[in-house]
């Protein structure tokens, strides 16, 4: 069974196309938002994970719409290519340094959404991305997509490196989850 999603979102903000291949595939970001395009990238190669996102926002106004809307999407799109998440391995957690910093990501594809971050941003910009909104993209896409997940910066004095240890340890945590081990649903009840 392939786990594949296509998802399209038009609203007077945003309109935004993303195709997500739970297996592997092209990666291929355009969101106007090029340190936002590396953090995607980032956490889709870490992923394992196929996802060509196409956004138009009002860039003109900031990024907050673009990149909240894009986490909507790309959470739906996840939450579509798990379908019932049968066999999934479900739970998966990973460290990643990224020079001084130290970024933490814990995950449950539980089907029931919460988000916890605890990432202070040293500095309020990489590039045109306000460092404020990876909290907003994270709490778009776990809400739409089903999952629990946990972001921690231990420590970290450069917000690009902090940021970007959040978005490969969030993948590599993905990455594991996703992982199929059988075909029963892991879960007492029987039912995620």
């Amino acid at each position: 069974m392939e786990r594949i999603a296509k998802i399209e979102r038009k609203t007077k903000e945003t309109e935004i196309q993303v195709e997500l291949h739970l297996d592997g595939g092209e990666i291929i970001l355009n969101t106007g938002i090029g340190f936002f395009d590396h953090m995607l990238h980032a956490f889709a190669f870490y992923a394992g994970i196929g996802l060509q996102v196409h956004a138009k926002g009002d860039l003109h106004v900031d990024g907050h719409h673009t990149v909240e809307d894009v986490g909507i999407v790309i959470g739906e799109a996840l939450k579509g290519a798990f379908g019932d998440k049968r066999g999934i391995r479900r739970f998966a957690s990973a460290c990643v340094p990224m020079d001084e910093a130290l970024a933490f990501a814990a995950l449950d594809v539980s089907g029931r959404p919460f988000l916890v971050f605890d990432a202070p941003m040293p500095q309020e910009r990489c590039g045109e991305y306000d460092t404020c909104l990876s909290v907003e993209f994270m709490r778009a896409l776990t809400n739409h997509a089903g999952l629990t997940l946990h972001l921690k910066a231990l420590y970290g004095e450069n917000a690009h490196h902090i940021t970007e240890g959040l978005f490969k340890a969030f993948g590599l945590a993905l990455k594991d989850a996703k992982q199929m081990e059988g075909d029963g649903v892991s879960s007492t009840k029987g039912l995620l």
